[in-house]
């Protein structure tokens, strides 16, 4: 197929490129402070629209669930933007009253399209309201946490830290389930959990990625892994599953083409 974005490639490094939740739509965004959709039809992908926020290179952009807002956070603000495609309008979320960081980079969007959760420093989590984006509550990790993931139905978030320990965390009482340790993990990168609720994955900056099933993680303190994926040379800076749980992407964004499906 053609290049997604081949009607307007970014001047600067792209960091996300999410597909639309219910059209065929795709979008880019990046460093060169820009946010851009295309129709995907893999013939001619026109641009739909891109929008530029002034002095704000991208860090994450996602889309809402329900597909109607991209969320947007920058790589040194404490600030965020919420752009409005109904409306066509771009919302600046100044700063959230009760998050006290000097950087809002990482976030999660939980599934059912109630929470927005921000990874701050210092091991921080901070839940949010999607519909307000005013803070609900904070939770805290032991050590910093570099990545986290809600479970398919939205009522757990695991949380992953820089020291390669997994904290559960249920979404209603803020409480911590369960924790435990990832293994041979140096030090945490990210972590996805499957769309069935069966599996979790851990990537670390070994570049090894370990597969757990998701009984084992909220029962056991070093439970072990039902594989190791070993491929990656570079430290694993992405994990994903397929929709139907059948296939694992792993990739490092510190080599070219360190892509592997498993």
């Amino acid at each position: 197929c053609l290049p997604a974005n081949q009607e307007r490639f970014a001047d600067g490094k792209l960091v996300t490129v999410q597909f639309h939740p219910s059209a065929q739509v795709v979008m880019t965004a990046g460093h060169d402070r820009s946010v851009s959709l295309f129709q995907v039809d893999g013939i001619k992908n026109p641009k739909i629209q891109s929008i530029y926020l002034e002095s704000f290179p991208i860090y994450k952009a996602r889309f809402s669930v329900d597909g109607e807002q991209v969320i947007a956070t920058g790589t040194h603000h404490s600030m965020f933007f919420v752009y409005d495609m109904m409306a066509g309008s771009i919302i600046p979320i100044p700063k959230v009253r009760g998050v006290e960081e000097k950087f809002l980079r990482n976030f999660e969007l939980s599934p059912d399209g109630s929470f927005m959760l921000l990874i701050g420093t210092s091991g921080y989590l901070h839940l949010l309201s999607m519909k307000t984006k005013e803070l609900i509550s904070t939770m805290k990790v032991n050590g910093r946490c570099t990545a986290s993931a809600f479970t398919p139905d939205g009522s757990k978030i695991y949380s992953y830290s820089k020291e390669g320990e997994v904290f559960i965390w249920d979404v209603r009482s803020r409480k911590c389930l369960h924790k435990f340790e990832d293994e041979g993990s140096l030090e945490g990168k990210c972590i996805a959990v499957s769309k069935n609720n069966q599996y979790v994955a851990c990537g670390s900056s070994s570049g090894v990625v370990n597969l757990y099933t998701t009984d084992t993680c909220l029962k056991e303190n070093s439970p072990k892994p039902v594989k190791a994926i070993m491929n990656l040379v570079t430290s694993a800076t992405c994990v994903t599953f397929n929709p139907t749980t059948e296939i694992l992407a792993v990739a490092s964004r510190d080599a070219d083409e360190a892509v592997k499906l498993v």
